[in-house]
């Protein structure tokens, strides 16, 4: 198990790794934003905040960041990849910079790319990269957030003014959280139920004028104050009510769907269901945003805690005078370096989803569309789906990963994790939002669950008992289980793991690969078959799930788990540096024996693991934190967070005192 010792070329090494595809992109990041204010916002007012918030993203904007990922015809890069990096990148620094950052040019200047047409276009995307019109993005309801479908907010077409009327119909149906909304945003996308003829045609989004020149909400917009939040406070979230607005037939972006002048409505996808989730996956781009900003914000708290473990001294030993550094406390390595680990896994997890994203863009640039908007070939619109998939079971472990790991991060560095100037409270305030916007967790998990059932459906079909054994048996890994990379690799990984698995060694990584994939086929058969028969049964199909829904969840959860780790072996096979390969290695391993012993109860329960064997992965969790406190300096400074972005005197401070005990070590030893 030992790792040999890691130079400062080969954290140079793994820093590389890390950047990836985009690295040019992180390093312009990490120039820019160490020039802006310090991410460190505890002692504004609200109204401070949200200025200096603001007055940042006029300094992005002047920069070109908003550029990266808009076609270029607008005077963007067309790099989808390296948009989603540079946005990633903003989660070092002031979190309401991100998310302030996400609204305008994500979520809003994304939604008029993908939504509208070129005479939105040609109108609007220029002055949204530019900052001259900042937008709103309004989706979310006081009486609907997930359900999107549901969403009460109409657009009611009159053909006799060709114009739509825009209203607020209850106090539920307001529009509700929206950020840019209190303040600063001019114009909204504004999402509602299309009602042409009195008919409804499900939920489109217009183009709408919320704020005159002057600032002040036109006639027929009600516009109020979100307030104080837990955090985020750089971010001004409002809610809007329409009375009656009177907004022009062009104001409907009309990709999807389109109403002429005498009220005909079109659409180049047929169904109202299929043309929404159509419409909700170009947005896939928040999601997969919101996960790499979350990673980036538990990087920041695991490079605080870490330094300060590295200097922090708490008690001394027997026989000895000095105290002993805490990171030197088993305890304290279980604290840091298995979320440590995860936390690389899921680097790597996203940097393949956002490659997967690019290239699928870069297809959809290429295809040729046919009259029904469908993509010229079935592997594309598979790939898709699992695109979409990914990007929500990755969004739910990443923002959850984050949110245990900060405040484990806050627990290890005592009372000094708890003042306001060391950042980890603030991190873990504006963090905790993120289990819940762009898609609460849990109902994105479900819609992980939703997909790898759909699929196992497809395959087996009308199978008999006998045929779906069969298949379960010898097929469903094959088709209904998907790899993410380095599919031949892992192939070779599992087969050569031997059929008893008590004698294979805990870190060969085709036995963890092997029990991975066994979990996940056995609660998707399981989980397959109790929903079957409670079905069969005549059961109320609502009922039904809701009664499996703890199933239904454990194969999302236990789906994204074996798609993290195999991500991670991708990474380490791609690696050329030896020292950063072996070191990630046992990185790999701490990631995925942490991940088993955390999940003894099912692999004890379901026969998948002897007593014995389990007691084994709690002492080689041990023996892995152990072995890694040499390198755990290397492995956070990997990450090249400039210090004004870290940002905590206990950290900056202490990084200053660790490398000079270093210096004045190898001093000694020369």
């Amino acid at each position: 198990m030992d790792i040999p010792a890691t130079p400062a070329a080969a954290v140079e090494a793994l820093t590389e790794l890390l950047d990836g595809r985009w690295g040019h992109v992180r390093r312009q990041a990490r120039q820019r934003m160490s020039e802006l204010p310090s991410p460190a916002t505890y002692d504004l007012s609200t109204e401070e905040h949200r200025a200096q918030v603001f007055g940042e993203l006029k300094l992005l904007a002047k920069a070109g960041y908003p550029r990266v990922g808009f076609p270029k015809r607008y005077g963007g890069d067309g790099d989808t990849g390296g948009s989603l990096t540079s946005f990633e990148m903003l989660g070092f620094g002031d979190l309401s910079v991100m998310v302030k950052a996400g609204v305008q040019w994500g979520l809003f200047g994304g939604a008029v790319e993908a939504l509208g047409t070129e005479r939105h276009h040609d109108a609007h995307l220029r002055a949204i990269m530019e900052l001259d019109l900042p937008g709103c993005f309004a989706m979310t309801e006081t009486g609907h957030g997930s359900d999107v479908q549901s969403l009460r907010t109409t657009a009611t077409y009159d053909q006799a003014t060709g114009q739509f009327e825009l209203h607020t119909p209850h106090e539920g149906a307001r529009k509700d959280y929206i950020g840019n909304a209190a303040r600063d945003g001019r114009m909204a996308v504004v999402f509602a139920q299309l009602v042409v003829g009195g008919e409804s045609r499900g939920v489109h989004a217009l183009l709408v004028r919320v704020r005159d020149d002057e600032g002040n909400p036109v006639p027929g917009v009600r516009i109020e104050d979100c307030g104080r939040k837990a955090g985020l406070n750089g971010v001004d979230n409002g809610r809007i009510w329409f009375d009656h607005l009177r907004v022009p037939r062009e104001s409907l972006l009309n990709r999807y769907g389109d109403v002429a002048e005498d009220g005909t409505y079109t659409s180049p996808i047929d169904g109202d269901g299929r043309r929404f989730f159509t419409m909700l996956g170009t947005l896939i781009r928040g999601r997969i945003s919101v996960a790499g900003a979350a990673g980036s914000a538990t990087k920041s708290a695991l490079t605080i805690a870490v330094r300060y473990g590295l200097v922090r001294r708490q008690f001394a030993a027997p026989g000895h005078d000095q105290e002993v550094v805490v990171l030197d406390y088993l305890a304290h390595q279980r604290k840091l370096l298995p979320a440590l680990a995860t936390t690389y896994a899921l680097h790597f997890a996203q940097e393949e989803l956002v490659t997967t994203l690019h290239e699928l863009s870069e297809a959809n640039d290429a295809a040729v569309e046919y009259t029904d908007g469908e993509q010229n070939t079935e592997a594309h619109e598979r790939r898709q789906r699992e695109l979409e998939s990914r990007a929500a079971g990755l969004k739910a472990a990443t923002t959850w990963h984050a949110t245990r790991t900060i405040q484990a991060c806050r627990e290890a560095c005592g009372g000094a994790g708890y003042l306001a100037e060391n950042r980890l409270p603030q991190l873990k305030a504006d963090t905790d939002v993120f289990t819940t916007f762009e898609g609460d967790n849990t109902v994105l998990l479900q819609l992980v669950a939703k997909g790898l059932l759909t699929g196992y459906r497809q395959h087996v079909g009308e199978l008999g008992s006998v045929g779906m054994a069969r298949f379960v048996a010898d097929q469903v890994v094959e088709t209904v289980i998907e790899r993410t990379a380095a599919r031949s690799l892992i192939d070779k990984l599992v087969n050569a793991v031997t059929p008893n698995d008590d004698e294979t060694d805990l870190l060969d990584r085709g036995w963890h690969l092997k029990l991975f994939e066994d979990r996940e086929k056995h609660v998707l058969d399981t989980a397959v078959r109790r929903l079957r028969k409670a079905g069969d049964a005549g059961a109320d199909p609502f009922q039904v799930f809701n009664n499996a829904q703890d199933h239904v969840l454990r194969a999302a959860r236990v789906h994204v788990e074996r798609i993290v780790l195999e991500a991670f072996v991708a990474a380490i096979d791609r690696c050329p540096d030896e020292a950063v390969a072996a070191l990630l290695t046992r990185v790999c391993d701490l990631h995925v024996l942490s991940q088993i012993e955390a999940d003894l109860d099912w692999f004890l329960g379901h026969g998948r693991m002897t007593a014995t064997r389990a007691k084994a992965v709690t002492g080689a969790v041990n023996d892995l934190c152990q072995h890694l406190r040499p390198h755990v300096a290397d492995l956070v400074d990997a990450f090249a967070i400039p210090d004004s972005l870290v940002a905590a005197p206990i950290a900056v401070g202490a990084e200053a005192d660790r490398q000079a005990a270093q210096q004045a070590h190898d001093a000694a030893r020369a």
